[in-house]
């Protein structure tokens, strides 16, 4: 469970209920272990002839190191992206070996960077995520102008929260709808790409530091993604013009009219 800030609630100048922000969960690289049964019976069809025998895989599977190798396998990848239909898989096994195949070719090995670059896509997919949205639903942070005013008055728990909630609106926006932010900024001079970039790197490399960061096991992750934040966007735009799904994504506020 996430820890909660402590005291009074602190609202921004601008309406924002910082201490509610904390009671949305922080998320973390635990992508792998959030599979389901369907995940494992979909692996045992593509795979399980290459393999060997199903039960054999299922016993694999079920090993973290071997788990990893497994889910490492090309013709995984292939099969979520052409096999057609409706495919009875968990969002956290189709966005973890997507990611891990691009960010691999991306020269990023880091398997629990992918595991949290995945785990964020599942999340912010959700339009609540994406939208910022906390327990308190009267509350959102819709807007990079209204985090970084929260943060103004926020304490030190909030402060981590809305930082990595910055880093990762940052990734996912210009990671998923690179497109919609070169047409609002050649159209109506709104912020490019360079913008989202250079914001969601510092926030990602102030978070990277906070003691928080090494509770939740995510001060190497944000370091990373800090460190190679192009490099994980530019990937992350790959996936999205080779997965519809991905790309048709609700837009959030932040990008629409």
């Amino acid at each position: 469970m996430p820890e909660r800030s402590q005291g009074s609630a602190i609202r921004s100048d601008h309406g924002i209920n910082c201490a509610a922000i904390c009671a949305v969960k922080v998320i973390q690289a635990n992508c792998r272990m959030q599979f389901t049964a369907n995940d494992v019976d979909f692996i045992v069809a593509v795979l399980g002839k290459k393999q060997g025998a199903a039960e054999s895989l299922v016993s694999l599977l079920a090993d973290p190191e071997t788990r990893d190798l497994i889910l490492d396998d090309d013709l995984l990848f292939r099969a979520l992206l052409e096999q057609g239909g409706c495919l009875r898989v968990s969002p956290h096994l189709y966005f973890y070996v997507l990611v891990r195949q691009v960010l691999r070719r991306s020269g990023l090995e880091d398997r629990q960077v992918a595991d949290y670059v995945a785990e964020l896509l599942t999340e912010f997919s959700r339009e609540e995520r994406a939208r910022g949205a906390a327990a308190d639903q009267s509350m959102r942070l819709d807007y990079f102008f209204d985090m970084l005013a929260a943060l103004e008055k926020a304490d030190d728990r909030t402060a981590f929260w809305i930082r990595a909630h910055i880093g990762n609106h940052s990734l996912f926006l210009s990671g998923v709808f690179p497109e919609h932010i070169r047409h609002r900024c050649e159209r109506r001079g709104a912020p490019g790409l360079r913008y989202y970039e250079d914001l969601g790197r510092a926030n990602y490399r102030v978070a990277s530091a906070h003691r928080l960061a090494a509770r939740y096991d995510l001060a190497a992750v944000f370091d990373t993604l800090s460190e190679r934040f192009e490099r994980t966007r530019l990937a992350l735009n790959d996936l999205a013009e080779r997965v519809f799904c991905l790309g048709d994504v609700e837009m959030p506020a932040l990008l629409k009219g």
